[in-house]
């Protein structure tokens, strides 16, 4: 490892202006991913700035149901606050699912919004990357590749989002909140993540020198009425090989509104708006739930065949998610 200068931050100013000064910068808040990627040399700073002093703890709860996340936040407590379990369940089960206790007593929310891809081969320097090094090739499609997306694929990379906790976000239209040299901005969630295309190493559409501050969730009653489901190959400390993020609003059984976020299964979190539109207006049975996730994944990219099956779980795995949170309706007489 090539020497790294350090410095630590204690306002946002302070952070911003250590990491214009200096090019090549990177912040450091809890670490979980950068420090794995300093130990591996898939990244190579020359320099770190650590934010953990930063006033960004903040989560309020606001008087019209929505809700402000500090970018420093972390996981573990959100996933444990009581409004965020009554509220927003599925935020809190996929924080609760998304990493182990020593993970998520130190990860950020910010800091998750921004982790890098476990594709083996962008993590194996040894391998041809497009997302470490632009223009080498994928070596993904030769190598390892059953963790890899199927849906928002490109022929230079199909790395999966591995992230947990950006499913339910994105079902909710998250807003986050960045601030730079330049001024502050709000950018919608889904435009917070890129697909690949001919560029994937463009994961974000900020700039190296702007830092997250603080994440917005838009209220969102029947939320309530929502559900994460995880399929992996181990119950603990493993990614999704599918999941599935659900909130549900039913009249006299049928859908009158829906939400649905897809994991483990795209290059981004997947906002599954073609299922969505499907659903709204029609009574909210299995086949109706089958029709619509088979709608969402008809596009899905089945050329690698290591990572195929995937096409087949997300289908089972939404469908499953639908009917845990229709039942769950039901079995409370029909309330929101």
């Amino acid at each position: 490892m090539k020497p790294i200068a350090f410095a630590r931050a204690e306002t946002v100013d302070q952070a911003l202006a250590a990491v214009t000064a200096r090019p090549n910068t990177v912040f450091l808040a809890g670490g979980t991913t950068l420090v794995d990627m300093l130990r591996i040399g898939a990244m190579e700073p020359d320099n770190v700035v650590d934010i953990n002093r930063l006033p960004l703890t903040d989560l309020e709860h606001r008087p019209d149901g929505g809700l402000r996340i500090g970018a420093m936040a972390r996981m573990g407590d959100v996933a444990a606050d009581p409004g965020v379990v009554e509220r927003f369940p599925f935020l809190s089960i996929a924080l609760w699912k998304g990493a182990s206790a020593q993970i998520r007593n130190m990860a950020s929310m910010g800091g998750n919004l921004m982790q890098r891809v476990r594709c083996p081969q962008f993590r194996d320097i040894a391998f041809a990357c497009n997302k470490r090094e632009p223009g080498s090739g994928c070596g993904a499609h030769e190598g390892l590749h059953r963790g890899n997306a199927v849906l928002g694929t490109s022929e230079h990379c199909f790395a999966m989002h591995p992230s947990d906790m950006a499913i339910p976000l994105t079902a909710l239209d998250a807003v986050v909140h960045v601030q730079g040299p330049r001024g502050s901005r709000a950018i919608a969630f889904d435009d917070f993540f890129l697909l690949p295309g001919d560029t994937p190493h463009l994961e974000h559409p900020i700039t190296a020198d702007e830092l997250i501050v603080g994440i917005d969730v838009p209220p969102l009653p029947f939320a309530v009425n929502s559900h994460y489901l995880k399929v992996r190959d181990r119950e603990s400390y493993e990614f999704a090989a599918a999941s599935a993020a659900v909130a549900l609003d039913l009249m006299d059984g049928q859908v009158r509104d829906v939400r649905i976020g897809l994991g483990g299964v795209a290059t981004k979190p997947w906002r599954a708006r073609m299922a969505e539109a499907l659903l709204i207006g029609k009574p909210a049975t299995k086949e109706n739930f089958a029709a619509a996730a088979a709608t969402e994944l008809a596009g899905a990219d089945g050329s690698h065949a290591m990572n195929r099956f995937k096409i087949e779980l997300a289908q089972r795995t939404m469908v499953r998610t639908l009917e845990i949170v229709a039942d769950g309706i039901a079995q409370r007489g029909g309330r929101k």
